[in-house]
């Protein structure tokens, strides 16, 4: 399928590695022009180099604290324009509310909530005075189905949910849409570390921990950042002007419930 979107620009954040790299291979293999960010510099120009490998749109990188105004500032003075924001931030560590102070929280909001909501109003009203423009925030399916311990991740990403529920609504008459990606249980570096560090404190073998996990999963495996990638790269298509401030799922059918 042609997406129509060959020659677009892209922002794709924390695209040095695991999900936010997926999207923004999707995207260059489909002719974006694709900038790529995250904090440190040399492995996000291996990644830069791995895709500007595919060959169909070209690569550009900027290494950046996108919670930072100086951070964001250096991203927008390198390329001030984008029809495509792909916004993407590890969680925050996993703990019990009762050790998190004010300073902790602030962490949290400003990473999963406040940065994202910076990086829109950054480039969203340049999308509708040109008449399209795609949105996707990368968050968790935590927001859909909380996890024991995830409070911090939880609360700071539901915050962004809910702003985005209301500004999406004012944006796609313009042809902008604002969507969030909601992934489960995906193989990442950042599973494999947490199936380690699992292992480590039951005393069991990182593959027993692996076996485990899976054999309780409805897909009996975890999702591919591919399967996540392509469909960043569907909800930016010009197909996709009609799905608009939704939460889609990926989690292979473990959200146990109708809605």
């Amino acid at each position: 399928m042609d997406l129509g979107i060959a020659g677009k620009k892209a922002l794709v954040c924390g695209a040095s590695a695991g999900l936010g790299y997926a999207c923004a291979e999707a995207l260059v293999k489909d002719g974006v022009h694709v900038v790529i960010v995250a904090r440190t510099e040399e492995p996000l120009r291996e990644a830069a180099a791995r895709l500007a490998a595919h060959g169909a749109g070209a690569v550009d990188f900027v290494a950046a604290d996108v919670t930072s105004d100086e951070g964001r500032a250096r991203i927008f003075a390198a390329h001030p324009d984008f029809d495509i924001l792909v916004t993407n931030a590890g969680g925050p560590a996993p703990g019990d509310f009762r050790n998190w102070d004010r300073e902790t929280w602030h962490r949290a909001i400003d990473a999963n909530m406040l940065a994202p909501i910076e990086l829109i109003k950054a480039t969203v009203d340049g999308m509708m005075a040109r008449g399209f423009g795609r949105i996707i925030n990368l968050t968790s399916s935590a927001v859909k189905s909380p996890v024991d311990g995830l409070g911090l991740s939880t609360g700071a990403r539901s915050g962004l949910t809910g702003f985005v529920a209301s500004l999406a609504r004012s944006t796609v008459a313009r042809g902008v849409t604002i969507n969030n990606l909601l992934p489960g249980t995906f193989d990442t570096a950042r599973l494999a570390s947490n199936f380690a560090a699992q292992a480590k404190r039951e005393g069991k073998t990182v593959d027993e921990v692996r076996t485990a996990r899976m054999a309780k999963h409805p897909a009996h495996r975890a999702g591919q950042p591919s399967e996540l990638g392509h469909t960043c790269a569907y909800l930016c298509s010009v197909h996709a002007g009609y799905i608009n401030g939704q939460n889609i799922l990926l989690d292979g059918g473990s959200f146990n419930g109708v809605f």
